[in-house]
């Protein structure tokens, strides 16, 4: 069974139809997983037994005649700051190898379950999720399907190759300052960071708890819809969580774009994408029928801003690990976590107010707009190992700069759909455009995403191994 044959909703409905058993199927991802990891290395630590038992339940299921749920059978994997009980979370860092196994699943684990997903394992990520190339030292670097010479982005890379490689058709990660977005974008791929606060972080490691947001990969856009309204549920033990409800989207896909006003984000969001990166969201916006740009509200305040709160909880978050085991961790991690440590109190009080007043501004955007669109990365994928990035003839440090173009759009708390688009000029590669709605308007990021993939603009391409 070839897997890059197949979709998630595909994989759903023919288990549901009895077209093939969940055992088999997953039996056919962990082929391709053991075939393809050596080289694309997206998992840390395979779940196989828990899986096996998973999908035996949902085929003793279907054989008594209930109605399955809507992932049933589904083969996923989640970043590894996720908790999967009884397996270590090791949050991408060699520090945490000691620690006691996890006691429970994460919440969103639990939702997977609940909807009759199979976990199949961990994967990998930057340490502590502070990066966006997962060139990680501990664990290696994970490799980008389309090019193994290439990054996979990051923190989440790990979760984007794995979908992109058809290891899993849907995964799970957490975006802060842009770790979603960038390897959906870096490996063409569908990704999702919902609004601030929609889904429960409870049972994940922490990295920003003021930015932290968690969401899905998928290897499609219905697929993508069908987790996302598996992962939602108000959740009265994080306080984090701020859904007052269940608001589901795989069924309003169809809408179409009737009563939506699109736009597409120009000044820093130009200045700071390459000719490619320009090109897929003028395809985007030709697919839509969109011809107005927009200006987004300080946008370079909003990432210095997310770059000084992001510092400051990340090195105090970790400021014992500084003290007692700096020499077990990644060396840039330990030297912006000391930074961040340092950082004076006012800062972050600065920063903080600022970002009050900064989402006041991109709220009253979004009373003119409904949805926006604009790239993913400024780029397309580098050569692992690449530390500085040309950017229209400016020398940018190549980590950081994958995140110009998220960082602003996560410090206000949006939605925002990764369409995964393919332009001239990247040598094949892929960049993703971000489909930005206004918070708690993820349905619309959808309809727009729905028309996008409809077209034939956006979507995923096979893999050469």
């Amino acid at each position: 069974m070839d897997t890059q044959q197949l979709s998630t909703e595909a994989v759903a409905q023919g288990i549901a139809k009895g077209q093939f058993t969940a055992s088999e199927m997953l039996a056919a991802y962990i082929q391709r997983i053991e075939g393809t990891d050596a080289q694309v290395n997206a998992f840390t630590t395979p779940c196989f037994e828990r899986a096996a038992q998973e999908a035996k339940a949902i085929d003793q299921r279907r054989a008594r005649g209930e109605t399955l749920p809507p992932l049933a059978g589904v083969p996923y994997a989640v970043k590894n700051l996720y908790d999967i009980q009884g397996t270590v979370t090791l949050a991408g860092s060699a520090v945490n190898q000691t620690n006691p196994p996890a006691e429970a699943d994460a919440f969103l684990v639990q939702q997977m379950q609940a909807a009759g997903a199979v976990l199949v394992g961990a994967l990998n990520m930057d340490e502590f999720a502070y990066g966006f190339t997962t060139e990680n030292t501990h664990y290696g670097p994970s490799h980008n399907p389309h090019d193994l010479s290439r990054i996979a982005g990051g923190s989440s890379g790990g979760s984007g190759a794995a979908v992109a490689a058809r290891q899993v058709p849907l995964s799970l990660g957490s975006d802060t300052n842009g770790s979603i977005r960038v390897p959906a974008s870096l490996c063409g791929v569908w990704g999702l960071k919902p609004t601030f606060g929609r889904l429960s972080r409870r049972g994940t490691y922490p990295f920003v708890h003021s930015i932290d947001h968690l969401g899905p990969f998928a290897d499609s856009l219905q697929g993508l819809g069908l987790a996302y309204d598996a992962l939602q549920g108000v959740d009265a033990l994080d306080p984090g969580c701020h859904a007052k409800r269940v608001e589901p989207v795989s069924s309003t896909l169809h809408q179409g774009l009737h009563g939506l006003r699109i736009g597409v984000l120009d000044g820093y969001f130009h200045d700071f994408a390459t000719a490619p990166a320009r090109q897929v969201v003028q395809d985007a916006a030709h697919a839509l029928g969109v011809t107005q740009t927009v200006s987004w509200p300080e946008a370079a305040m909003a990432r210095a801003a997310a770059f000084i709160i992001t510092a400051s909880e990340g090195g105090q978050l970790h400021l014992d690990h500084l003290r007692t085991q700096a020499d077990a961790m990644e060396p840039l991690s330990v030297d912006r976590f000391i930074a961040g440590a340092l950082q004076p109190a006012a800062w972050y009080v600065q920063a903080q107010r600022f970002r009050r007043v900064y989402r006041e501004k991109v709220n009253a955007l979004f009373e003119d707009w409904d949805v926006l669109l604009t790239p993913a990365t400024p780029v397309s994928a580098n050569t692992i190992g690449t530390e500085w990035l040309d950017l229209n003839g400016q020398q940018l440090p190549s980590r950081a700069a994958m995140g110009l173009l998220t960082q602003p759009i996560s410090f206000a708390g949006c939605p925002v759909v990764v369409a995964p688009m393919w332009p001239n000029g990247t040598a094949g590669m892929p960049i993703g455009v971000q489909v930005i709605a206004a918070p708690w308007r993820e349905e619309a990021a959808f309809r727009v995403a729905h028309v996008l993939s409809q077209s034939g603009a956006a979507g995923l391409k096979k893999v050469g191994f």
